[in-house]
């Protein structure tokens, strides 16, 4: 982060702006919506500054920007075309600790102005740190265009009733967080964002009203798929219950960067499992989600890839089915899917599979347990979870019992994430290239025909041979 976002009370803070053209005149609109009691220092004025000046809103000084302008001021924007005078006005500004901005500058600045999305008392500031300005600017359009007025109706509710639920729940902020979570999807919201403020400050007295002040209510359990690794990737709703989680139990697939999309505050616990090293055994897992929500708490179980598919999903839902806890799944994209899509590795095709079967590599008890007659087919592919380590014996076996060893085969290492790697060959070769090129989990195998898809149609990058 290279920039820290904050927002700054500045109202009735003497603020200044060096210049008094079409550039100065959108910094000040801004500084004044922001109540600022404000100097212009410029010769001139553009008509707008000018109108702001005659309304008394803006006081203007006539004349160049001077040494010593800048004294007891809280906040400066410098927007002339003067390089000099506007090095000169960094410099007084940085030695008297003031916030200064010099307009285009990135290098001069102490403070960006971000592209603004306003629906007060809620706003919305988008920044690029400088490099990207016009990027900026058309986020802030699209999320302009998603995000309706009424949703400032709805904060400002929230403020005029925020003391009377403190009242109400006293310490108790995770029962205020969920009674908040509630109330702002429900039909106070609803009314506000159709423009009813009356009745939607109606409907938020009511369900205060209905609330439960002393009665901890049983927790949840939410078992999202992750995905294979790239944030985008993920449902709208595994983003919705990120954001509501008191805790958070992670697996070894989940990615930082969906890690980061989390709720803040919300407690992080890691119980991953690689080979021969389980953070916590599975046992263990399923008994801290009943405990965790138990204690009234929401647990967001987030799991990479899809918590059904080799995910131990349902031995955990099991566990919360015995004990009477509520939950949710919520699936992913299974590696498979991303992993041969980012790949340009179909699946199925018409000229080269009609089926595809998931199977993992790990081993139980010594063995790997696969039905190798059945795995034979040459229109079939093979997706291999969790095979890396057993890939020599799993190829050795699916030859020996009649599988071509020609058949194209490719392992591909952290799929869909920039990091993404294909190594592709066949069912002979692949074991001496995953240790050539020093493959590393998280990653997947396909075997089949289809893999000869894969120079043609991959979009990430060229093949590893």
């Amino acid at each position: 982060m290279e920039y820290f976002p904050v927002f700054i009370d500045l109202k009735n803070q003497p603020c200044l702006v060096v210049g008094g053209g079409e550039v100065a005149q959108r910094k000040v609109g801004l500084l004044l919506a922001a109540g600022a009691k404000l100097t212009i220092v410029a010769p001139q004025l553009t008509d707008g500054l000018q109108e702001q000046v005659h309304n008394h809103r803006a006081t203007h000084i006539a004349r160049d920007w001077q040494a010593g302008d800048t004294a007891g001021m809280r906040l400066v924007i410098a927007a002339t075309d003067n390089s000099q005078v506007n090095t000169a006005i960094h410099a007084e500004c940085e030695a008297a600790g003031i916030l200064v901005n010099v307009v285009d500058h990135p290098e001069l600045c102490r403070f960006i102005v971000p592209s603004i999305v306003d629906r007060s008392p809620l706003m919305i500031a988008i920044s690029s740190g400088g490099q990207a300005p016009v990027l900026a600017r058309h986020l802030r359009a699209r999320i302009e265009a998603w995000l309706p007025h009424g949703y400032g109706v709805l904060a400002r509710l929230a403020g005029q009733f925020r003391d009377q639920v403190k009242a109400r729940f006293g310490d108790r902020e995770r029962e205020r967080r969920r009674f908040w979570e509630n109330a702002l999807e429900g039909a106070a919201a609803e009314k506000a964002l159709a423009g009813d403020e009356r009745g939607a400050a109606e409907a938020l007295a009511a369900e205060l009203e209905q609330a439960q002040a002393n009665q901890l209510q049983q927790g949840a359990v939410y078992l999202v798929g992750a995905g294979p690794g790239n944030p985008d990737l993920l449902t709208f709703r595994a983003l919705r219950l990120m954001q509501k989680a008191d805790v958070v139990l992670y697996d070894n697939l989940v990615s930082p960067a969906i890690l980061n999309l989390v709720r803040r505050d919300a407690k992080r616990r890691y119980v991953g499992k690689k080979a021969s090293d389980h953070a916590l055994p599975q046992e263990e897992i399923n008994k801290l989600l009943v405990k965790l929500a138990q204690e009234g708490k929401t647990v967001l179980r987030l799991k990479g890839g899809d918590p059904f598919i080799f995910g131990r999903g349902g031995e955990e839902i099991d566990e919360l089915a015995q004990n009477g806890i509520p939950f949710e799944v919520v699936p992913g994209i299974t590696s498979a899917a991303g992993a041969s899509c980012y790949a340009g590795i179909p699946l199925t095709h018409r000229d080269y599979a009609q089926s595809v079967t998931f199977v993992t590599g790990h081993r139980q008890a010594g063995e790997t347990e696969l039905d190798w007659a059945r795995l034979t087919s040459p229109t079939e592919t093979l997706v291999i979870y969790m095979g890396i380590k057993e890939a020599p014996r799993i190829c050795e076996r699916l030859i020996a019992y009649g599988r071509a060893a020609d058949t194209p085969a490719a392992i591909i290492e952290k799929a869909t994430t920039p990091e993404q790697k294909t190594v592709a060959g066949t069912l002979a070769t692949l074991p001496a290239l995953i240790e050539q090129h020093h493959v590393k989990p998280p990653a997947l195998i396909i075997i089949g025909n289809v893999v000869k898809l894969h120079e043609k149609l991959d979009w990430h990058g060229v093949p590893v041979k």
